[in-house]
């Protein structure tokens, strides 16, 4: 696998992963007793702090399992 595919799979995976979590804080939010401001504000909260915690934790799982 070249470098720059590396990335790109990368960005993928942690990506789809942070859509994931914040579309189920959404689906959460659903249920209770919340304005729409408060749900798309904490899901945007939530997409954004998980985009921020996977970033630098997948990219070097991805490049060392692509050099093995």
């Amino acid at each position: 696998m070249k470098t720059g595919s590396v990335g790109i799979i990368s960005a993928v995976i942690y990506t789809s992963i942070s859509l994931a979590a914040s579309g189920l804080f959404f689906a959460i939010t659903l249920a209770g007793d919340y304005d729409w401001v408060t749900r798309i504000g904490g899901t945007i909260w939530v997409f954004l702090l998980s985009m921020i915690i996977l970033m630098p934790v997948v990219t070097p799982l991805v490049k060392n399992r692509a050099s093995a």
